[in-house]
């Protein structure tokens, strides 16, 4: 009976915090679809906020370099990371606790930091803020997470998978990307995704190396913010939000299905 009580205060407990970090999300989501400006008032169901978002050039202009960032970011970084993860892997224990500690540095530096870092770089360099500065920081702070997500799949590889292919008569190239590359492509796939909403999420390090010259869309909503609200900024926010939750949900479900095929294999092998 206790179990039961205290099972069900814990349920409760746990929707009211979800409950506190989603109602404004909720909220936002809701009036990006009021008929007016008001953000306490609803008047009516409309989609013009959409319609008129679409044809905002400087709203669609930082979406393109937003997209543009996070795709090319996200290729980038997924192949350095994943050489590097190679490296690593291939590492002695104590080197390879070290690069994996040099590795999470920048995981748990705070973003102004690596913006900051990253623009005294930059000026440095005598390089001007632009797409290609931009798109040279997502790169570099997207790389650690991918190098994360493909390290554990390399932990997981028989290495006698890859040796039997080059006694059968496979070349080193030949069975790396037959052997050893489609087991870790599911960490690769899930490090770019990662990569990917990172990308567009940002705003502390994109405000300090973009300038000018490159805006991504949450440096515009930052701007905007300046003024009065517009019901435009709630309704690019809710496509932001629900685009990221997909891809959260496919990076969840991809993980799901990998851990239930490793499953299956160690049964395979038991039986």
């Amino acid at each position: 009976m206790k179990n039961r009580s205290a099972n069900a205060l814990n349920k409760v407990f746990l929707f009211f915090v979800f409950l506190f970090l989603y109602a404004p999300i909720i909220v936002m989501i809701i009036f990006s679809f009021n008929d007016s400006t008001s953000r306490t008032v609803w008047s009516g169901f409309t989609m013009k906020w959409y319609s008129q978002l679409f044809s905002d050039e400087l709203i669609m202009s930082s979406l393109y370099v937003t997209l543009a960032v996070a795709l090319l970011a996200s290729i980038i970084a997924t192949f350095i990371g994943t050489i590097a993860a190679l490296g690593i892997d291939a590492m002695r224990p104590g080197p390879k606790a070290v690069m994996l500690n040099v590795n999470n540095i920048p995981v748990m530096n705070p973003d102004i930091i690596t913006g900051v870092s990253l623009l005294l770089l930059f000026t440095f360099m005598r390089m001007e803020g632009s797409f290609w500065t931009l798109l040279l920081a997502h790169v570099t702070f997207n790389i650690p997470y991918v190098i994360l997500s493909v390290l554990p799949k390399l932990g997981q590889l028989d290495k006698f998978e890859y040796e039997a292919a080059l006694d059968l008569g496979a070349t080193p190239r030949e069975a790396f990307f037959k052997v050893i590359l489609p087991e870790i492509s599911p960490g690769i796939m899930t490090g770019m995704m990662m990569a990917f909403t990172l990308s567009i999420d940002d705003f502390l390090v994109s405000y300090f190396t973009s300038g000018s010259k490159a805006q991504t869309l949450a440096m515009t909503i930052f701007s905007m913010t300046k003024k009065r609200v517009s019901p435009k900024i709630n309704a690019v926010s809710t496509i932001m939000f629900v685009t990221v939750l997909a891809l959260l949900i496919i990076i969840n479900i991809r993980q799901s299905r990998e851990r239930r095929r490793e499953e299956k294999k160690l049964r395979h092998r038991d039986g």
